[in-house]
């Protein structure tokens, strides 16, 4: 897969494409979470294990993020949606017609609401998802001025007033759990301390009851980005899964 990607907007995203086999037409899209990119260690290991286990996969990074154009101050999961159905419409022109999507922390709420939105994804992957966005916001952040903190104190990563307000306006996803009819994988580590592993579980339970092909994977001892001894176990979970369908 080659050639530029551009969101609505007109920013180009960047993006590195790891091919499966000759005949694989499976793709798994990969998107990370807040000042994340796709350069992240977890996104890259994820993307070669998908790529020699058959499956294509193409790792990328939301606009204003990374090397993509864009405005660090103008991210917020409702631009995000619309990054990755642009992703998406340059998936589908290069061929692949089983594509899926594995999201990391705010790019797993990007997957919740897009999924829930969009049949051209058919299966879902949800690492360390992020579900109680207002909550988030106000954890995390509370104590910081829009458009004049930052965002754990990193320099480089604003805190605006647009993030601040799209994650209170979204509130929460899990009444969209009932909305994903296609297979999900949810994986989370009992150490985050970003987002709790909690909200994976509420929201397993609450679309079990809609989708019997859904799986909640808990990783004893893994924090929020899955390192060290998190990562194989993330990994092999997702490849296992990915290569069941």
């Amino acid at each position: 897969m080659n050639g530029d990607i551009h969101n609505p907007q007109g920013e180009q995203l960047d993006y590195a494409f790891h091919a499966g086999s000759d005949n694989s037409k499976r793709l798994v899209l990969i998107g990370h979470g807040v000042t994340g990119d796709k350069d992240r260690p977890w996104a890259q290991a994820l993307a070669e294990a998908i790529a020699d286990a058959g499956n294509s996969a193409l790792r990328f990074s939301f606009s204003g993020n990374g090397q993509s154009q864009g405005d660090f101050r103008d991210c917020t999961i409702s631009k995000e949606v619309t990054d990755l159905s642009a992703v998406i419409d340059a998936a589908q022109q290069a061929g692949f017609e089983d594509i899926g999507y594995a999201g990391h922390s705010m790019g797993g709420a990007v997957g919740v609401l897009s999924a829930a939105n969009d049949s051209r994804l058919s299966f879902l992957i949800s690492l360390a998802g992020m579900v109680h966005t207002a909550k988030f916001a106000q954890v995390e952040f509370g104590d910081q001025i829009p458009d004049q903190g930052f965002m754990w104190d990193e320099k480089d990563c604003p805190l605006s007033a647009a993030f601040v307000n799209d994650l209170t306006q979204i509130d929460t996803l899990l009444p969209l759990s009932n909305e994903i009819k296609i297979p999900w994988l949810l994986i989370h580590g009992d150490q985050d301390d970003v987002v709790p592993i909690e909200e994976s579980r509420q929201m397993f339970e609450q679309a079990s009851n809609a989708n019997t092909h859904n799986e909640l994977i808990e990783i004893p001892e893994s924090n929020h980005v899955f390192a060290d001894a998190g990562l194989h176990p993330m990994i092999s979970a997702v490849t296992q899964w990915v290569g069941a369908l």
